[in-house]
Order: structure tokens, then C-alpha cells, then sequence
């Protein structure tokens, strides 16, 4: 099994061999200040470091900086080549040395400015390291296999809270600004240090370890605290518990922040995540906070304490991630939650496959699907073949053994091995290193082990609707029930509409878009769900099929709001726009909503929708195309193309 896995990384092996085998960067002190005003960055970084094997130089990567200079032993070196200061001296084995950067830089990436031209935006400045490099705002070192203590202190606005990794140990009053002193006990690479810059209010809770859980939120979300943080505590007591290694940090934050790039971010001991996951209790039922939560909580221990080497091990984060969430979930949301997920991983692994795009779990080119869903199958079936006491003892083992440190999946393995007294070669060469996915391995679980998901299975409603309406009455599994409803795409008996469970009706009001009339009565029973996916898809079907009754449905669902990204708001804005007769004297108002909708000042995810619609009732007037041209700029590349593609159909 190792001689497998070496022959997979040492091409790898080779890229990292580079100045971590000669210097050994111990601890980073950084004071910053940023300006809103010109969106820039400055300071000074003092970095301490041990030379390993004689060396003629050192560098720090810093990318695209006005202006960067090193100080080491009373000597200024400014040798800087747009992407890295590098600096020439004769360094011996066992020296100890330190060097203090000054910088200037305004970051095109990884630390963004948001809304400060906008003077009524959500005002925040946030970083996002992974995958952008904090070395754009930051002089730091770039390969995740170099680890440094890193203790932040920032300068800002004092009508704004700053958060960073670590314990905030002090707090300097200056005349218009507070300086803000953030403390790290362990090391972490580059790419996890953050911060998070605006106006926040916090509460915290405790762990029954007694670590502080500090959650911060809007002023003006109030009401929406306890559902989005709903379960934080328990998720944070089931990790430890399950993991069996306390918690490594002082204390684990989370920041919601506008327009984010990802739907949250492991950084350490500081969770920064998109806003869309601020909810009200409705909007909790479909779309929480409490995976991502999880996730990124798992990521402190598996990626952020232990982190891979290199991309071919991304599934030690990723995958661990991942399982771990499910973990912590089956725990809240019990054992049918925790299959349907596995069981969902399956069916988007198998299309994957079926597009002919499987790759092995150790190719560093690997999908995200590859590496969290297959990733967190594989640690799902290792520990079904090795059991819970070997697998909990081998994770133990693992994380002490390596931490604070850099891993490869053998580290991993080899603990399982020992732990377990299993070889565990055919188990490797089937998951981990081969390109093929074992498909039938995975519905061989369900068959095994659930009579439910064995029944599901074997369906074919398409042939035989009578076994599909069966099985509705026979099981409870609010999951699997809803996909047999899609299956029967619209086929459906009269007394599914009886069903409480909001699952089951938010399928029924996906699948059935022809609605009989016999029927009509208890589709619009949907409107009145708590769930606002249920009510969108709910509102437009009947608005389809039942012309005669707009004015009604309108009328009933004029005020609800919907998810962050107002998805009920703008349906129904733009259905009201194109219902003939409903409420002229307010047309222009609605239009003009809809179209401030599409203004920077909101989250992309809500101009996102305003865009679209206005784009399908060819209404995006000059304002409009105005704002849509500034989205061709935005920092999400996802919304950037979306927005340079509806543009292009203008």
C-alpha cells in the first residue's frame, strides 16, 4: 500500500522540497491599517525564523505590492520581483533570525472592500485566502506546508468591529480609530489567516469544554439569531465528542459577510460564510446555516490543524469535512437525514461517472465532488469494513500523532492499519487510487442495510405507478417518500395532499406543474406552507394554471418575502408586473423595485433574480443595463458570467 501511494506522490514530493527544507518560519507579527477610501492596505510584518540547511536566501511571496521592503540585521533589501521579496544572504544551519517587512498594497483579490462606494451598502471589508493567496494583502508564504504562528493587530474606523484569528487580547482607543490585537497559540498556514471588518453585534455560548462560541450577526437580524445558529452548541459538543481530540483553538467565530466568494470558509478558529445562510425560522426548514456550520466547525481538526501537503490529499480536508458534518448532523437531525445525504453523494458521484469524468480520489485535479462526496463515502465504508472502535481510535491517533503538522493520505491509512490489524492494500487500490467508481458497492450498502431504501430502489414508477403509491403509504422516510412523488411526475393520489410533512408537499408542488382542477383546492393549500420554496413554486403553478384566480393568489402571498435573496419578492413582484389589470395604479412602484433590486447595494444573489426576470419580461431599462454592466466586474466569477452572458443576449 505505501509503495502505491509514493509512486502517486513523489512527482509531488518534489514541488514542496523547496525553501521548507532550508528555512523554518516560526512566528508572525503583523500591525496593519486599511483605508476604505483608496482600498488599500499597509504595514509592517515581523517574521521569526530558524535556518534548517545552510542557504544563500530566504523569500516571502507578496503579490502586485506598491511598495515592499525587508529589514534583517540593519540592512534594507529590496529585491522584490512583483511576486516575491527575496532576500540574499549567507544563512547558516541553526541561525535564528528575524526580518520586519513594511508594505503598501491595494489587493485585486483575496481581500475585498465591499460597498464603501455605496452609501447606504453593508459596509465590510473580508479576506478569503484559499484558492487567492493571502499573500495579495499580506506578505506570507504561499506553500500550506510552511506553518507560523501568526498574531494580527488592525487598524480601523472605531464605528466598526474587527475580527481575526485568535483571542482578541486588547483593544487601543485612538482619536478616530481602535486598534485591534488578535493573539494565535499554534501554527496554521497562510491561506487561513482572515479577518472580517464590519458592523456586527455578538453573542457567545460555551462548549461543555468549555470553549467560547462567538456568533456574530447584523444588527438588524435580531430576530434571526436563534435560527441560524440553531444548534451551533450541540454540533460543536457532538464534533469533540466523536473526534475524540479537544478542540486546538482558543475559540471558534462566525461571520456572515455580503457577496462572499464560497458558502463559508474554515479559517482559523474564525468561520467567515455568505449571508445567504441568515435565516428566519421558515427559511430554516430549507436552506440553514447548520451544514456549513459543521463543515467548516470539522475543518478546525482536518485541514486547519492537520493539512494535507498537497492537492493530491485534499480529500483528507475536504472529505473529512465533509463525513464529519454528517456525523455531527445525524446527531440533530437523526439517522434518515444521515442516509438520504449518503445516498444523494451516491446518485451525483454516478452521474459523474456516467459523464465519464470519475477521477481518482488521489489526483489532485479531482472534482469537488470527488473530493467531499466520494471522500466522505470512503471514510463511511472504511469504518462499516474496520469498525466504530478501530476507526475512532485510528482518527485519535492520526490527529495527536500529526498535529500542527502536514499529512498524505499513508499517515491516514497507516493508523487505520494499525489500529484495525487489517491490510488495508485492496481496500486503497479500489477507493483511493483507482479512477473507476464502485457504484454497485454503495447501492450494495443500502440493500444490506435499509428495507426502505431496498424497496426504493427497485422501483420503476414509470411502469408501475400501483407499487409507487404502495410505497407512499408504507414507509415514513420523508426523503425517499418525495422522491417518489417526483418519480411519479405529477401522477399523484389526492390523499397525498393529507401529508404534514413540509418535504413531501414541497415535492408535491415541484411535480405536479399541470394541476387538475379536481385537485386545484388542495394545490393552493401549499401557499399557506411554511417554506418558502413551497410557496414560490406554489404561487407560479397556480398562477399558470388558473388565470382566472391571479388577483387572489397575489393578494394572499403579497407580503411575504422569502429567503435573503427575496426569491418569493421578486416572483411576485414580476408576476404582478404581467398580470393584466392587477393593480395598475402600482405598476410603476413595482417596477421600480424590481429594478432597484438589481443595484450593487444588494446581494448578488438577490440582483441575480431581479436580472433574471426583468431579462425574461424584457423590462431591463437603462438603469437596468447600467447595473448589469457593473456586475460583468463583480468579484464572484460565478455571478461576473452570469452577468457578461445575459449582457451578451441584449
Amino acid at each position: 500500500m505505501k509503495q502505491i501511494l509514493l509512486l502517486l506522490c513523489c512527482c509531488v514530493n518534489v514541488l514542496f522540497a523547496q525553501q521548507t527544507e532550508y528555512v523554518d518560519f516560526k512566528k508572525a507579527k503583523a500591525s496593519i491599517s486599511l483605508s476604505s477610501e483608496v482600498k488599500q492596505v499597509e504595514g509592517f510584518i515581523t517574521y521569526t525564523f530558524d535556518i534548517l540547511k545552510d542557504v544563500d536566501s530566504i523569500y516571502l511571496d507578496a503579490q502586485n505590492f506598491k511598495h515592499i521592503e525587508g529589514l534583517l540585521d540593519e540592512k534594507i533589501y529590496h529585491n522584490y520581483n512583483g511576486k516575491q521579496l527575496v532576500i540574499k544572504k549567507t544563512f547558516k544551519k541553526g541561525e535564528q533570525h528575524q526580518v520586519v517587512i513594511s508594505f503598501v498594497t491595494q489587493p485585486k483579490k483575496a481581500l475585498y472592500f465591499i460597498d464603501w462606494e455605496h452609501q447606504n451598502g453593508n459596509k465590510q471589508i473580508w479576506t478569503q485566502g484559499q484558492g487567492k493567496y493571502t499573500s495579495n494583502w499580506l506578505p506570507s508564504i504561499d506553500d500550506m506546508n510552511e506553518k507560523v504562528e501568526f498574531d494580527l493587530s488592525v487598524t480601523f474606523d472605531n464605528n466598526y468591529e474587527v475580527i481575526a484569528n485568535g483571542d482578541l487580547t486588547n483593544k487601543h482607543i485612538n482619536d478616530s480609530t481602535i486598534t485591534w490585537h488578535y493573539d494565535m497559540k499554534h501554527p496554521m498556514p497562510s491561506y487561513l489567516v482572515a479577518l472580517a471588518i464590519g458592523k456586527y453585534n455578538k453573542n457567545v455560548e460555551y462548549s461543555k469544554s468549555g470553549v467560547p462560541l462567538e456568533m456574530y450577526y447584523y444588527p438588524e437580524d435580531t430576530l434571526k439569531f436563534e435560527p441560524t445558529y440553531r444548534y451551533t452548541k450541540q454540533l460543536f459538543d457532538v464534533l469533540e465528542k466523536e473526534i475524540g481530540v479537544p478542540y486546538p483553538w482558543q475559540n471558534y467565530k462566525m461571520v456572515p459577510v455580503k457577496d462572499f466568494l464560497y458558502a463559508g470558509m474554515e479559517n482559523t478558529s474564525l468561520n467567515i460564510y455568505s449571508d445567504s445562510f441568515v435565516v428566519d425560522s421558515i427559511a430554516f426548514i430549507d436552506k440553514n446555516f447548520v451544514n456549513i456550520n459543521a463543515h467548516e466547525l470539522a475543518h478546525q481538526w482536518f485541514g486547519d490543524m492537520v493539512t494535507a501537503t498537497s492537492g493530491t490529499h485534499h480529500w483528507l480536508q475536504e472529505g473529512f469535512a465533509t463525513y464529519y458534518a454528517l456525523l455531527a448532523e445525524k446527531e440533530i437531525f437523526g439517522d434518515d437525514y444521515y442516509y438520504w445525504q449518503l445516498y444523494e453523494y451516491a446518485q451525483e458521484l454516478k452521474a459523474q461517472d456516467k459523464a465519464g469524468q470519475s477521477t481518482s480520489l488521489l489526483d489532485s485535479k479531482s472534482s469537488s465532488t470527488t473530493f467531499y462526496k466520494k471522500g466522505a463515502w470512503v471514510l463511511h465504508l472504511l469504518r462499516e469494513q474496520v469498525g466504530d472502535n478501530a476507526f475512532r481510535k485510528a482518527v485519535k491517533n492520526y490527529l495527536k500523532k500529526h498535529r500542527f503538522k502536514n499529512v498524505e493520505t499513508d499517515d491516514f491509512i497507516s493508523e487505520v492499519e494499525q489500529a484495525s490489524g487489517e491490510s488495508l492494500d485492496e481496500f486503497v487500490a479500489k477507493w483511493l487510487t483507482s479512477s473507476e467508481l464502485e457504484y454497485h458497492d454503495m447501492e450494495g450498502f443500502f440493500f444490506l442495510t435499509s428495507i426502505p431504501y431496498k424497496g426504493y430502489i427497485q422501483l420503476e414508477c414509470d411502469t408501475n405507478e400501483a407499487a409507487c403509491f404502495k410505497y407512499l403509504k408504507s414507509f415514513d422516510n420523508s426523503f425517499l417518500k418525495s422522491e417518489v412523488i417526483k418519480n411519479l411526475k405529477g401522477n399523484i393520489p389526492k390523499s397525498i395532499f393529507n401529508s404534514k410533512d413540509l418535504k413531501v408537499r414541497q415535492a408535491i408542488a415541484s411535480s405536479l406543474v399541470d394541476i387538475p382542477s379536481e385537485l386545484k383546492e388542495d394545490y393552493e393549500s401549499l401557499l399557506n406552507d411554511k417554506s418558502y420554496i413551497t410557496i414560490e413554486t406554489a404561487l407560479f403553478n397556480l398562477w399558470v394554471n388558473f388565470p382566472e384566480d391571479r388577483f387572489k393568489y397575489l393578494n394572499q402571498t403579497k407580503d411575504i418575502i422569502g429567503f435573503n435573496d427575496k426569491n418569493v419578492r421578486t416572483l411576485w413582484l414580476t408576476l404582478a408586473l404581467v398580470t393584466e389589470g392587477f393593480q395598475p395604479e402600482n405598476k410603476s412602484r413595482y417596477f421600480q423595485e424590481l429594478t432597484e433590486y438589481t443595484s450593487p447595494k444588494y446581494g448578488f444573489e438577490v440582483r441575480q433574480k431581479a436580472f433574471q426576470y426583468l431579462h425574461q419580461i424584457k423590462a431591463c431599462n437603462d438603469e437596468c443595463t447600467s447595473n448589469l454592466k457593473q456586475a460583468t466586474t463583480h468579484h464572484n466569477w460565478r455571478f461576473k458570467q452570469f452577468s457578461k452572458s445575459l449582457l451578451a443576449q441584449k
